[in-house]
């Protein structure tokens, strides 16, 4: 599959099979998430990889119905970040890679927002991540439930693609 059609093919999607993710991909999602560009070269993200199901239960449980699916994941990705100047940024390139990576292994994904939520603390706490680290993203992964995959309903470039000016 080529870089576009992996870009034109991904989507959110919040039902998995029952089947494990090798360490092998998990691994080069996290390759391909801390390739992504940074400012000044900071590479502010730690990545915490999560297959105990147990542990998915309760980060779902703490999203206060924000991600009750993230409990059937396979596995998720949460990134942390250094508190830097870019660090939203830099850590959400690196997400937006992570999806496009499991996307490439036919692995279903959902990040769910993690920066500013009301969850945030709790989550830190039960992931043992330090204070001052801000939490950027969950990014759930599995095989999709379903095989078929539709095709996400986009609003057409002539209605919001300009040239030279707005």
């Amino acid at each position: 599959m080529g870089t576009r059609e992996i870009i034109k093919k991904r989507r959110s999607i919040r039902e998995y099979k029952d089947k494990l993710i090798s360490d092998e991909i998990l691994l080069d999602l996290i390759d391909c998430g801390h390739m992504a560009p940074t400012a000044r070269g900071e590479e502010p993200w730690e990545f915490i990889v999560i297959k105990n199901k147990e542990t998915l239960k309760e980060i779902s449980r703490l999203t206060n119905r924000n991600a009750l699916f993230l409990k059937e994941a396979s596995a998720c990705i949460v990134i942390f970040s250094r508190p830097t100047k870019y660090y939203l940024e830099d850590c959400s390139a690196a997400t937006e890679n992570i999806l496009l990576a499991a996307t490439s292994y036919g692995i279903a994904s959902c990040w769910i927002a993690g920066d500013k939520k009301d969850y945030v603390p709790d989550i830190k706490i039960l992931l043992k991540a330090p204070s001052e680290y801000n939490l950027i993203s969950i990014i759930s992964l599995g095989y999709p439930k379903n095989d078929l995959i539709t095709k996400a309903e986009k609003r057409p470039l002539d209605e919001l693609l300009h040239w030279e000016k707005f």
